[in-house]
């Protein structure tokens, strides 16, 4: 491990990611601690963490994105977190300005990380991906996850933003049916969120979002120009906005 006069503390939450695990917790290598916080994984994710000396496992129940993400940056024993999931990847280049970035006394207080998306190893140019950009890099005594998202949770900055130069390489979907079934357990949590902000549910209101959600995905996002990928992108994207309206019409009927 690289000692480094500014530490950093690297986050992870998981859920059954044994083929992801060993190769995110070594993007980590620079870091001081390691936090993962874990869903009761039933393969060998906490096994195979174990075998990292930094490592800091906290097991606790899944309910949404956001409180795992803050109960592990809670965690954090350094100012500076980097959060990663587990199918992210740093590049070499990113990891030694990640490094560079910590250590000048001039840093902002929050970095956001272009990412590079791959559908198994096939590189997405497109769909929506070309603007994706996360906090990945922040001072914990500045930032905080937003506690009334359920999904695609966003860090609250209390200070300075940044944008890093090199991208975060973005393993997102290992198949169709692997996309297929992230998008609908993310359309579920999303409409649950709905439901708890006080929103009603509308057809009109639902069919209108998913018919405009491919259309610009697939046409604004020049999903087409991903080809057969790009096709399916926009349909699954899409699909999660059915799947979280959905979700908010059932629970309005419970």
């Amino acid at each position: 491990m690289q000692e480094l006069k500014e530490k950093i503390s690297g986050l992870i939450i998981t859920f059954n990611e044994e083929k992801n695990i060993r190769e995110v917790l070594e993007c980590f290598d620079f870091c001081d601690e390691i936090i993962v916080v874990d869903s009761f994984s039933t393969d060998k994710t906490l096994e195979i963490a174990s075998e990292f000396p930094n490592v800091k496992i906290i097991r606790n129940k899944f309910e949404d994105f956001t409180k795992q993400r803050n109960l592990a940056l809670d965690a954090a024993s350094n100012d500076w977190v980097l959060f990663l999931d587990g199918d992210e990847r740093i590049t070499p280049e990113l990891r030694e300005e990640i490094i560079a970035t910590v250590q000048n006394p001039s840093a902002k207080d929050a970095y956001y990380f272009y990412r590079i998306f791959f559908v198994g190893r096939i590189k997405i140019k497109y769909s929506g991906t070309q603007n994706d950009k996360n906090f990945r890099l922040f001072r914990k005594s500045k930032a905080h996850y937003s506690k009334n998202k359920k999904v695609h949770e966003t860090p609250e900055v209390n200070g300075t933003t940044g944008i890093l130069r090199h991208k975060l390489l973005h393993y997102s979907f290992e198949n169709y049916e692997n996309f297929k079934t992230k998008m609908l357990s993310y359309g579920k949590l999303k409409g649950q969120e709905l439901q708890s902000k006080g929103k009603k549910y509308s057809a009109i209101v639902q069919w209108s979002k998913v018919i405009f959600k491919f259309f610009k995905t697939y046409i604004l996002k020049l999903g087409i120009l991903d080809g057969i990928n790009g096709l399916k992108i926009s349909y699954l994207q899409s699909l999660y906005v059915y799947e979280t309206y959905r979700t908010l019409k059932n629970e309005n009927n419970s």
